[in-house]
């Protein structure tokens, strides 16, 4: 980490070194633009209530046996423009007409196969996965594009490629099929959130809600009311997270997209950030000051 990380960051960093008291069993399928959907508030959440739970991507396999026609094609491609129109989270459903993804098993392996580096490692591949996917309609599913992937995010590439062809991907995916089938979880997104009373059962949240039903569940479940924790500056928010969404800033800070923008574009002026302007909203790029 170079000189120039801001604090906020090493707050972050003490809260994740220690036993959280709920953890979150977040039901996905990196094919799935509705899990995309959720993730702006998925980071306001994480920098508001972070403190108090981890969170546990499970990978629910419901897309990985995918193998539409051209019909379902057709209705996969409206159900992507209509999810990022509603959601403002951008996703491109040409991509099923001009890119179309071949093998959507062979995503879920890459994944545990990621997630055997470290979770956090195993984070930063699904969000890239889903960035390539989403707004810039590349096969996931490809192996080359799933190693180019891996390299991107700081993953020993040689280490991934071996688990990408071993039995403990698989059986990390296999795993994650169970949970699934024994906690009866029938639609993605599904949020189960657990605390430290094994003997309780978990509470399930199916679909996207708005990000106050989530924050009534934590704090039902912690037993008292605690104020949320203030954002970082909008420059360290995306200095940490590398490239985000106008969407995802706008839900962090209670902002409209139009206020994202102007402030965005004092960033941009600074040459602290690039836009990366997407079919639905704009993406921001956080530029890494070189290391002296």
């Amino acid at each position: 980490m170079s000189s120039n990380t801001p604090n906020w960051f090493t707050t972050i960093a003490c809260q994740n070194s220690g036993k959280k008291p709920l953890e979150i069993y977040m039901f996905i399928d990196p094919l799935c633009p509705e899990c995309w959907a959720l993730e702006p508030i998925l980071k306001k959440l994480f920098i508001e209530y972070g403190r108090f739970f981890t969170i546990r991507h499970i990978l629910s396999g419901r897309l990985a046996t995918l193998n539409p026609g051209k019909q379902k094609v057709e209705n996969i491609a409206q159900v992507w423009e209509r999810t990022a129109s509603r959601t403002g989270m951008s996703c491109d459903g040409n991509l099923w007409f001009e890119n179309p993804i071949s093998t959507p098993y062979s995503v879920s392996i890459a994944v545990k196969a990621a997630e055997l580096q470290g979770k956090r490692l195993g984070n930063r591949y699904l969000r890239k996965l889903q960035e390539l996917l989403f707004l810039e309609k590349q096969n996931i599913s490809d192996e080359q594009v799933l190693i180019d992937c891996a390299s991107s995010v700081g993953l020993d590439v040689d280490e991934f490629y071996r688990d990408l062809h071993s039995t403990s991907a698989a059986k990390a995916f296999q795993c994650d099929l169970k949970i699934t089938s024994e906690m009866e979880v029938d639609q993605i997104p599904t949020l189960v959130f657990f605390n430290e009373n094994i003997e309780d059962e978990g509470v399930k949240i199916t679909g996207y809600y708005q990000y106050e039903m989530y924050v009534h569940i934590i704090q039902e479940m912690l037993g008292e009311e605690f104020l949320p924790q203030q954002p970082p500056s909008i420059e360290e928010f995306v200095c940490f997270f590398k490239f985000v969404a106008s969407k995802e800033i706008a839900e962090v800070y209670n902002m409209t997209i139009s206020e994202v923008e102007h402030e965005m574009k004092k960033l941009l002026l600074k040459q602290k950030v690039e836009q990366f302007p997407a079919k639905y909203g704009t993406f921001w790029r956080f530029i890494e000051e070189p290391n002296n």
